[in-house]
């Protein structure tokens, strides 16, 4: 049979790891300055674009898809063609895929720090760069499966299944996300509202987990393990049941995110149950893992590549057992809302993502320059204070998640509530001073790893293509008498990526349409109405500050938080809510009922200056607020959008929506005048106590609240 030749193109995949370099001490430096931002907020520097709620979602989406998003294409773009024995279909489209995948970062960071947000967290970008993403992701899907149909080799290894099966399920998650009206060109809101947006959301941001920080990178263990260990992976029927189980099981999970809040019982058992049977396809995959380094172990001493990839399964396992943990109802009592959350995804963030990726970089780099490591003994450095950065990052954040749960439920003898909410604050401030420090010493380690590779390049030279040879495929294939049944699915991608997108299908279906379709999940309340104007105009600023990041909206059904907070929330009270607004974590109070509990001249100073009001406070100070006149040009657009989407608007509002705005402008104004503060009404500030003030108004007054 003649051999055909052709080029591995490593131009490509040097730049994606470039990228991930780059991106990955970016994304690393904003969560270490974040993390101090939290113990000493002078460092938000009262500048509305270095405050932490908008650098929060800049960190987490350089992270998540700036420094793993490259990490996954680097892997891609140099395993892909040498598993299937041929060149990327179009080298053209991996430039476009390339360039486009960075300036979507850096329209991200810009576009964040402006200020322009959805509100949904890891999915906070607006409506023109989600159109953006769309159209890069099918790039890279058509380059992909280009590659994958002019293959010379028949069977699809297990790596290139995750690959697939990746590439669909977050086309899928993100447009069916990313449903929004426009309202101006950087403004839009979600198409769906409260207990609905909810679930919408978490079925995306836990499946953002599984389907772009887990299953491309198990795509990656799969290739760069068995290469660095020079090892064959240890089980092929066991990676089949890896595969399949866990893409089936993941997708369900989501709504564990959401135990005890207003989303319906039955949506949050099934999110329950999945999340323990994911044990089961995590731990087989972490054990493949591990398995594969059988006979290999001595060299986990010397090699620092397999230090990194044993550290980083390792992680995985423990992620992947601790998840499904938080899941249960009574574990998540404790964990929601808390610095739990936080630890348990940074021992995945750090250790499986990051490691993964450094250990691949340390073997990847010497081969493109074809030359040794610079340094093992860096490497070795490296991967003992990236250790200790973990250990140093994690265990503050577990402890603080018991200190703050056992301080926020102890009740006096005379059944009064024992601690104030800022008295947890100060508790738990040394905690968040040793993670930040965690965070810097990992940090530290990267750049270590970025001047290793940095010489380790420049004493090689760069092999900018490699030439390969192979048989092009035979029409006609006969398979063996002692083929296994999967092997036709292997030889098929079309098949697999239709079977993927099913088996993923089917969990987002069961569980979002019948929360639309069936009225009893969402119950309504009649004294709930849209938010007025001022109000809605207000809510946006909210929005665009990120108070989401440190508060919630979900008050829960138990005895302290009722007791702290008011009544435990309803699922009706949120149709309005385009996004809806329940937060994640709370490093300040929930504000669910916070309407009404104060005047509003201690919002407008608790705006001015938290610690005025609340001694100790790590809440940022926000004086543009004051500065800046409220932008009511937007106020018909704004009425005209959340009308489009069902929202019960009186007639003609947009016409008189700004005159209606500026009558509850001046009683604001006027209140505040009456405690001796002066202010034009016409100051964003002002919209702000106006939504402020609303939150949790309309079940008080309608009595419900009571009952």
């Amino acid at each position: 049979m003649q051999l055909e030749q052709f080029q591995y193109d490593n131009k490509i995949p040097r730049l994606f790891a470039i990228a991930t370099l780059f991106w990955g001490a970016v994304g690393m430096l904003l969560g270490v300055i974040i993390a101090f931002q939290l113990v000493f907020p002078a460092l938000n520097f009262d500048l509305s674009f270095l405050t932490y709620g908008r650098m929060r979602p800049v960190h987490t989406n350089a992270v998540i898809f700036a420094f793993v998003g490259n990490g996954i294409f680097t892997a891609i773009y140099y395993a892909l063609p040498r598993l299937l024995k041929t060149s990327m279909w179009s080298s053209k489209l991996s430039k476009i895929h390339f360039w486009g995948w960075q300036s979507i970062i850096v329209l991200a960071a810009v576009t964040l720090l402006s200020g322009f947000t959805t509100g949904k967290e890891y999915a906070e970008l607006e409506w023109p760069i989600d159109i953006l993403i769309t159209l890069i992701w099918v790039v890279f899907g058509i380059n992909m499966f280009g590659t994958i149909l002019t293959r010379r080799e028949r069977h699809l290894y297990v790596a290139i299944w995750f690959f697939i099966a990746s590439w669909v399920t977050v086309a899928m998650l993100h447009i069916v996300n990313s449903f929004e009206m426009p309202v101006t060109w950087y403004k839009s809101y979600s198409w769906y509202a409260g207990v609905q947006d909810a679930l919408v959301q978490w079925w995306y941001g836990h499946n953002a987990v599984a389907f772009f920080l887990t299953t491309p990178y198990l795509g990656l263990m799969y290739y760069f393990l068995p290469k660095a260990a020079d090892r064959p992976v240890y089980s092929y029927r066991l990676s089949i049941v890896h595969f399949w189980s866990l893409i089936f099981l993941y997708i369900w999970a989501g709504p564990h995110h959401l135990l005890y809040t207003a989303l319906p019982d039955w949506a949050q058992s099934l999110g329950t149950v999945f999340s323990i049977m994911l044990i089961l396809p995590s731990w087989g995959g972490m054990l493949n893992g591990l398995f594969t380094l059988r006979g290999a172990w001595d060299k986990v001493r010397e090699d620092p590549v397999l230090k990194f990839f044993v550290v980083a399964v390792t992680a995985y396992g423990m992620s992947t057992f601790e998840g499904p943990m938080l899941s249960l109802k009574n574990v998540n009592a404790i964990s929601h809302y808390s610095d739990w959350t936080v630890a348990h995804v940074h021992i995945g963030a750090l250790g499986w993502n990051g490691f993964l990726t450094f250990g691949m970089l340390y073997w990847l780099i010497p081969k493109l320059y074809n030359v040794n490591l610079y340094s093992k003994k860096l490497a070795s450095t490296h991967f003992w204070i990236g250790t200790l950065g973990i250990i140093l990052y994690a265990i503050p954040m577990y402890w603080s998640a018991f200190r703050s749960y056992f301080m926020m439920k102890t009740f006096t003898p005379e059944g009064q509530l024992q601690y104030q909410f800022m008295d947890v604050v100060q508790t738990v401030m040394p905690f968040y001073f040793l993670r930040a420090l965690g965070g810097t010493i990992f940090l530290i380690g990267v750049f270590v790893m970025v001047y290793n590779l940095i010489k380790t390049a420049k004493q090689g030279k760069f092999v900018e293509s490699e030439t390969a040879q192979a048989a092009a495929l035979e029409k006609k294939y006969t398979a063996p008498k002692s083929y296994f049944w999967h092997s036709v699915i292997e030889r098929k991608p079309i098949l697999l990526l239709v079977l993927s997108l099913v088996v993923v299908g089917i969990g987002g279906l069961v569980e979002l349409v019948p929360t639309f379709l069936v009225k009893s999940n969402v119950p309504t309340i009649s004294s709930v109405k849209p938010y007025t104007p001022l109000e809605l105009q207000g809510r946006d600023i909210y929005i665009r500050e990120g108070c989401y990041n440190c508060h919630s909206q979900m008050i829960r059904p138990f005895r302290y938080e009722v007791t702290r907070y008011g009544e435990y929330s309803k699922s009706g009270e949120f149709v309005y809510d385009h996004p809806f607004q329940w937060g994640s974590k709370r490093t300040g109070p929930d504000l669910a009922r916070v309407g009404g509990k104060y005047p509003d001249s201690w919002h407008f100073n608790h705006m001015l200056d938290p610690t005025s009001i609340s001694p100790g406070s790590n809440m940022p100070r926000y004086p543009w607020l004051f500065e800046n006149d409220l932008n009511i040009s937007t106020t018909p657009s704004k009425i005209h959008a959340m009308r489009k989407m069902g929202v019960p608007y009186a007639a003609k509002l947009e016409t008189t929506g700004n005159e209606i705005l500026k009558v509850q402008a001046d009683q604001i104004a006027a209140n505040l005048k009456k405690d001796k503060i002066e202010i034009s009404s016409d100051k964003e500030i002002i919209a702000l106590i106006a939504y402020l003030q609303r939150l949790g108004k309309d079940v008080r007054t309608s009595g419900i609240s009571n009952k």
